[in-house]
C-alpha cells in the first residue's frame, strides 16, 4: 500500500496532523505544563508565547547537563547508578552549576562542606 503522506506529515486528504508545542520544539519537558505553572504562579500579568518554550528548553538543558556530569561521576567512582550524592558531587565540582545551585539542598546528602 503506498504511503499517502506528503512532506509536511499530513495525509493527502487535506487533514493536518496536530503536533504539540513540545513535539514541534523537539523537547522532552512539556511546554504546556511549564506554561501552566507560569500562569498559576502569577509571575507576570502577561505571558508571551515564547516564554514557556524557552523556559522548558532551559530546564531540559540543565537537567541533561547535571545528569551527564553525575553519570561521569558514577563512572569515575565505579558505580552503576546515579545517586543523590553523585548529583551533589557533580554540581559541586562544576564551577557554573555550583554558582547556580549554591543555596540548593539536595535531599539524602549529609556531607558538609566548608
Amino acid at each position: 500500500m503506498p504511503d499517502t503522506r506528503n512532506r509536511r506529515g499530513s495525509s493527502s486528504r487535506g487533514q493536518r496532523q496536530i503536533r504539540s508545542r513540545t513535539a514541534r520544539a523537539e523537547l522532552i519537558f512539556s511546554v504546556s505544563y511549564v506554561e501552566h505553572l507560569l500562569r498559576e504562579g502569577r509571575y507576570a500579568q502577561r505571558l508571551g508565547w515564547s516564554a514557556p518554550l524557552y523556559l522548558a528548553a532551559v530546564i531540559e538543558f540543565l537537567t541533561a547537563r547535571v545528569l551527564e556530569l553525575a553519570g561521569n561521576e558514577a563512572q569515575n567512582n565505579g558505580r552503576n547508578r546515579i545517586t543523590p550524592d553523585l548529583v551533589d558531587m557533580a554540581v559541586y565540582n562544576d564551577p557554573l552549576l555550583s554558582i547556580i545551585f549554591g543555596t540548593t539542598t539536595i535531599s539524602q546528602v549529609v556531607t558538609t562542606r566548608d
